[in-house]
């Protein structure tokens, strides 16, 4: 389990995050028209895993814009933005703020995403939902960055992302 923190208060999630040099888990999540992907969907591409708990809080739709900016200019790199959200939710954010080079996905349908990737929180006010996580992968699905946000609130290291791909 990670200690981690929401404006400073500790927070636990259910497990440790996969390790670097490993290959990722299998997972499917809902695309915002309401069909089902997997990471096989994806296959042969560098991902980003930009993970957060909703996109409707001022941090995590910072951190959908930041990547949504910069993935404009990476070859062969997609940015999946992946949170318990409610699809609509996540299309009507993108939507009203225009953009178009991230792939919202939600885990609302069973969190199986959260549980395998060792993210959900387990105790305090945003139980049940994902913590603030950046995952790299190659186009192998092997796992070069990994980072757990200490608090909630904060923003990831972008620069350390994207230098991981």
């Amino acid at each position: 389990m990670a200690k981690i923190t929401l404006k400073g208060n500790p927070v636990t999630t259910i497990g440790e995050l996969p390790q670097i040099g490993s290959k990722a888990k299998d997972f499917t999540l809902v695309k915002t028209d309401l069909s089902a992907v997997s990471l096989a969907d994806f296959a042969g591409s560098k991902l980003v895993l930009n993970i957060f708990p909703s996109i409707d809080t001022s941090t995590c739709a910072t951190s959908v814009r930041k990547f949504n900016e910069k993935a404009s200019s990476l070859a062969n790199t997609k940015v999946l933005c992946i949170s318990r959200d409610l699809p609509f939710a996540q299309n009507r954010f993108c939507g009203a703020e225009g953009l178009e080079n991230v792939i919202n996905l939600s885990d609302f349908r069973d969190g199986s995403f959260g549980k395998d990737y060792g993210l959900t929180i387990t105790d305090g006010p945003l139980q049940g939902l994902h913590s603030r996580v950046v995952i790299v992968l190659d186009e192998n699905g092997t796992v070069t960055h990994a980072e757990q946000v200490g608090d909630i609130v904060d923003e990831p290291n972008y620069e350390t992302a994207l230098a991981a791909l």
